[in-house]
């Protein structure tokens, strides 16, 4: 299998993928489907498989990709879009492909219940604590907006510093629950649990997917914190 299939009860319209790293052209560390251009792989075997990304998830269109930046920056988009510095992407338009990549973050993908927006998150602990969440959400005119989580860092592996904990505390007490103390200062962090909390601050309880990790499942994905030169994963979210 080359891709992931997110598991929620979306309109029929909507479609989304998670692309795996099987499958493509790209040669060792990145082996293979690697889609980003920003990881030192070759160029050229990128954009063989992104052509390959867009053949086999049979795409309306070309996939928007983005300059990440673990920035809190949400843009929209539409079928004139072009690269740009943000990391998530909103469109109301059909067959316009909204996309981020990851090899550790959290992609959370969103839909209205109506089927008629859509969006791509790319979220690290840098992006969340900085509001990259809310940022997109305020994109929708929907009142009714669900996630679905897909691969990242499991809870067991994301061991970050005191410092961590106490941003995301100051910022919200409700997010001391996320951490896990290990030893004086380290902490184990569950990103899922970060971005469910957000989540339900910002009035969004329907949340579906996680339970992933990255870093102990070597076959189907990507991890910098475990490999360092590494590519990426693709999430993508269409309508009809």
């Amino acid at each position: 299998m080359t891709w992931i299939e997110p598991d929620w009860p979306v309109k029929a319209n909507i479609h989304a993928a998670v692309t795996l790293r099987a499958g493509g052209f790209s040669q060792h560390p990145f082996h293979s489907l690697n889609p980003a251009l920003h990881v030192n792989d070759d160029a050229e075997l990128v954009e063989i498989n992104r052509k390959k990304i867009v053949k086999m998830l049979k795409l309306p269109s070309n996939p928007v990709w983005l300059q990440q930046t673990h920035s809190n920056r949400a843009i929209k988009i539409d079928k004139s879009a072009v690269l740009a510095q943000a990391d998530a992407s909103y469109t109301d338009q059909a067959r316009v492909v909204s996309v981020v990549m990851t090899a550790d973050c959290l992609p959370i993908l969103l839909a209205s219940y109506d089927g008629s927006e859509i969006a791509a998150i790319h979220a690290g602990w840098r992006g969340l604590l900085a509001g990259i969440i809310g940022n997109t959400i305020a994109l929708f005119k929907a009142d009714k907006v669900m996630a679905w989580l897909g691969p990242a860092i499991g809870p067991d592996c994301f061991e970050v510093g005191g410092e961590v904990k106490s941003s995301f505390v100051t910022k919200l007490n409700k997010f001391g629950s996320a951490f896990k103390q290990i030893s004086e200062d380290k902490y184990l962090a569950d990103i899922y649990q970060l971005a469910t909390i957000e989540l339900a601050m910002l009035g969004i309880t329907q949340v579906y997917g996680g339970g992933f990790c990255t870093v102990t499942d070597k076959q189907r994905f990507y991890s910098y914190r475990r490999d360092g030169e590494t590519g990426r994963m693709a999430s993508l979210i269409w309508r009809d």
